[in-house]
């Protein structure tokens, strides 16, 4: 009976192609096996021509009515590795093409370097690490990766002003200073560009994103302490040749990335990718008399070449230029009453180049040199505060990757680092108090990794790092990684322990120092922070007949010593910084579970549970701007008939205790649950052409309209103070409030409606 059918399947193949051929059309078919057996319900699209088709329980295909030409086929299916052939298709000449599938979960093998600085499969790494690749992002287009990251679990883009609209990452509930930025493993976003870093990187350049939650300083040194996230930018081999992807909002916003790959000679290739971010539309939406949105003007180019060298050693370098002109502030504001009194905005220019390389020696052995330089320059006003600041850091880096045995596997590394900062605030004032004196840091640093293979089952990394700060001293970073994973690879534990510093520097990480009208105090000098961190992941993986379940669990804790938090209680009028006098925790669990169904549906969902707290006195207390609970969704469709993707975005979050202005402050001291929600939907329109649509924040949730106090007055021109300059409450003023922007807890913008289209050549 299954010849027959098989027979007679093949007989109306004959036919219909007798029928393409006079239609100028031609077919593709053929069998799909798996182990020699017939696989049914696989995936055969034809990416470009939005077609395709899923076999039948003998595993046979056919797709009739193919335009002629040159498309990309792609066989996909549950539990299986995808393939993807390109074909040529000519008039009157079908191709019989057959398929054997292999078992494979591709976000398990997919190769990762950010947890150990080796390339190694995410199965076999003994550090947890995350990687979410531009398929993702997609989903949600945005004009950053800043804003990427609000659908990741356990991750926040938090806003650090109102006016301003800068912001930082938080991992775990961790501030945003305590998550060190890669690119391509260099660490180039630090210090003065923690909140722009992650702002002007073409989106349509990036390969993937790795994260990992938890202290790095081992391998990385000073700031790793939260986590790392690493941007891995596409090899200019293996980039398309041409990509444009532009889009724009209901509310004007719009964004553009070019990336273009060329040859450099015959051997080099180079990678060259633009963005430009503009937004000039300034909305009052809440009418509290400020701009719900920051307003930008942004250009950002990168370069990387990858030179040909014998033995396919590497050799790359890259290069970043970009430029920003961002205010916000009271909607009658004109560039002409920048640093007066007569109009309040907050207007930045921001000048950064960044360069950065990898040459591996000519030697036997695996010897790797790394390099990189950045200068950030920034020129601002703050209302009537000036903030002028000037960044330059030099990295350098040799690590040997050495085997020994089948047992240990040894990195050992050299690093020197030299920061240069300087400004208009005391932050950078001679100790005399009498001149400026810029702050110059070296930090020579040596590590050492062994990747021991317990079994094959079974490893243990051991590391420590010393470093020699220049201003503080002798730093030691130890750290210890155990993995173990069933015969299956279905079931992986992996525990962690390791230690954290970080040397702060308040005006570079913190723009609510700046922005306002608090004063800013250091009880004393500020000492290095410390951290010990433990973490156990879980990850368990089930393959069903018609889909895939992936659940990763973890439960992690921090202790800190010297923690350097913001006090914005003791003194309404101030923002004191000290070293914490007590100790500060963070512990939570949380969990992911992605789902892959065969029908073609996608779903990952997420949600956090943590508590960060401050023990000070026997006094603890939640520390501020965390949220208890969070949870994220990624939700993806494909109707194959139709060439329509539907993404469905979305988070949410619990309370966050904010900064209030005194005991009188009418504001609520914690913010509501609230959620941001995006709908998005693409359809392919022939080889080249992408058009996607849709609605961002769907439900329109804005917080507060009085989230600025007093912005009518943001120069406190009618606010009264007492003799300990406190500010009395008096008719104008009932509730003894001064101008402040630090009350944010999410953005102001609200419901818009968004179009783009994609180019592309392979």
């Amino acid at each position: 009976m299954k010849v027959n059918l098989t027979s007679s399947f093949f007989g109306i193949i004959l036919i219909l192609i007798r029928l393409n051929v006079c239609a100028q059309t031609t077919s593709l078919y053929g069998k799909i096996t798996f182990n020699n057996i017939p696989e049914p319900f696989v995936n055969v699209f034809i990416n470009d021509l939005s077609i395709g088709t899923s076999s039948t329980m003998e595993g046979i295909y056919f797709i009739a009515d193919i335009p002629l030409g040159t498309s990309i086929v792609e066989v996909s299916a549950i539990g299986f590795m995808s393939q993807k052939h390109e074909l040529t298709f000519k008039e009157g000449v079908p191709i019989n093409l057959d398929f054997t599938l292999e078992v494979a979960n591709d976000r398990l093998n997919e190769i990762v370097i950010s947890g150990t600085l080796v390339p190694v499969s995410k199965l076999e790494s003994p550090v947890a690490v995350e990687v979410y690749t531009k398929r993702f992002f997609k989903r949600n287009p945005t004009p950053s990766i800043f804003e990427s990251l609000q659908n990741i679990n356990g991750i926040r883009p938090q806003l650090n002003c109102n006016v301003c609209n800068t912001g930082d990452i938080h991992i775990n509930g961790l501030e945003g200073p305590y998550t060190f930025v890669l690119i391509d493993g260099m660490p180039i976003v630090s210090g003065l560009s923690t909140v722009y870093g992650l702002t002007g990187i073409p989106q349509s350049l990036i390969e993937r994103v790795e994260i990992v939650k938890g202290p790095a300083s081992t391998l990385y040194g000073s700031e790793a302490v939260g986590g790392i996230i690493n941007i891995i930018t596409k090899q200019p081999g293996n980039a398309t040749k041409f990509s444009l992807d532009s889009y724009g909002s209901s509310w004007g916003e719009q964004n553009t990335d070019l990336g273009i790959s060329y040859k450099l000679g015959k051997r080099n290739k180079g990678l060259l990718g633009v963005n430009h971010f503009i937004y000039q539309n300034p909305i009052d939406n809440n009418k509290d008399g400020f701009t719900d949105l920051t307003l930008q003007n942004r250009i950002s180019v990168f370069n990387k070449i990858e030179f040909e060298r014998p033995d396919h050693r590497t050799f790359n370098l890259a290069a970043r230029y970009i430029y920003e002109d961002r205010w916000g502030g009271e909607m009658g504001w004109q560039p002409m009453h920048r640093g007066g009194d007569d109009v309040y905005a907050e207007s930045i220019y921001t000048n950064r180049w960044e360069a950065f390389g990898t040459y591996r020696l000519p030697v036997v052995a695996d010897i790797n040199f790394q390099f990189s330089g950045n200068a950030h320059s920034q020129n601002s006003f703050y209302g009537l505060t000036s903030y002028n600041a000037n960044q330059y850091i030099g990295f350098a880096q040799l690590s040997w990757n050495a085997q020994f045995s089948n047992m240990h596997s040894l990195l050992l590394g050299s690093a020197y680092r030299y920061t240069y900062y300087d400004d208009n605030t005391f932050a950078t004032l001679s100790i005399d108090g009498t001149g400026n004196e810029p702050s110059i840091m070296h930090l020579p640093g040596v590590f050492l990794q062994d990747e021991i293979s317990l079994s094959q089952r079974q490893k243990l990394l051991l590391g420590v790092r010393y470093d020699y700060n220049s201003l503080h001293g002798n730093v030691i970073s130890p750290r210890a990684n155990y993995k173990w994973n069933s015969f299956d690879k279905k079931n992986t534990i992996r525990i962690s322990v390791g230690n954290g510093f970080r040397v702060a520097n308040v005006f570079t990480e913190d723009h609510a120092a700046l922005t306002g009208s608090r004063t800013v105090e250091f009880e004393d000098a500020l000492n290095p922070e410390t951290s010990w961190n433990g973490n156990i992941n879980y990850v368990k993986n089930v393959i069903l007949k018609e889909a895939i379940l992936t659940l990763d669990g973890s439960v992690f804790y921090t202790h800190f010593s010297n923690r350097i938090l913001p006090d914005y209680e003791t003194d309404p009028n101030k923002i004191i910084y000290s070293n914490l006098s007590g100790s500060s925790v963070s512990k939570g669990i949380s969990l992911n579970g992605d789902l892959m169904l065969e029908n073609g549906l996608i779903v990952l969902v997420g949600a956090t549970l943590m508590d960060v707290s401050v023990m000070e006195e026997g006094t603890k207390r939640r520390q501020l701007l965390t949220e208890r609970f969070s949870g994220v969704w990624n939700m993806t469709y494909r109707f194959n008939k139709i060439g329509i993707t539907l993404d469905y975005t979305g988070n949410f979050y619990g309370p966050m205790r904010l900064p209030l202005l005194g005991e009188l402050d009418p504001r609520d001291e914690y913010s509501p649950w609230f959620s941001i929600q995006n709908i998005q939907m693409t359809k392919r329109l022939g080889k080249y052409f992408e058009l996607f649509t849709g609605v961002k924040n769907l439900l329109n949730f804005t917080p507060a309209a009085n989230s600025i106090a007093r912005s009518f007055d943001p120069f406190d021109k009618k606010v009264q103070f007492d003799t300990n300059d406190q500010v009395i409450p008096v008719t104008d003023n009932p509730y003894a409030l001064t101008f402040d922007p630090s009350y944010v807890y999410a953005s102001n913008q609200g419901i818009r409606i968004f179009i783009g289209l994609n180019f592309t050549i392979h």
